[in-house]
């Protein structure tokens, strides 16, 4: 088994009254956040940081205190069974037009009730729901 840790981000960002989530489309086919692997040397942040400006071209992100929230999951890649462990931060942006990479086929911002329905895997539905409650309650 392989062990693979990746961090990614709940990116946000305020359009009047609303909170919109950035979900990308991977061509799996699933609807998810940001994220990627770590590379040698880096710390969860850094890593989140730079797979944001790698897969939307976003370099505005500003976190948001106290959020940290781990999911684990197992998945086949090339007939290996791969133990994967994400961090997830919440942070908002500024940046309304963002430039997908190769990475992914598409993406959208969503108000919460909407991105829970589009989002695929209950994991992330999870850390949706907990990255609004926390924002809920700056309102």
């Amino acid at each position: 088994m392989i062990d693979e840790t990746s961090a990614g981000i709940v990116l946000f960002r305020r359009e009047n009254d609303k909170i919109l989530f950035l979900l990308l489309h991977y061509p799996s086919g699933h609807w998810d956040f940001v994220k990627g692997k770590m590379e040698k040397g880096e710390t969860y942040r850094e890593t989140a940081i730079r797979e944001t400006k790698e897969e939307t071209g976003i370099s505005d992100v500003n976190f948001v205190d106290n959020f940290e929230e781990w999911i684990q999951y197992n998945f086949q890649f090339e007939g290996e069974l791969v133990n994967k462990k994400v961090v997830f931060f919440l942070a908002e942006t500024k940046t309304k037009e963002i430039e997908i990479s190769h990475e992914h086929l598409d993406f959208t911002w969503m108000d919460y009730v909407t991105a829970m329905e589009k989002t695929t895997f209950d994991n992330a539905k999870t850390v949706l729901s907990k990255s609004y409650a926390l924002l809920s309650k700056t309102l």
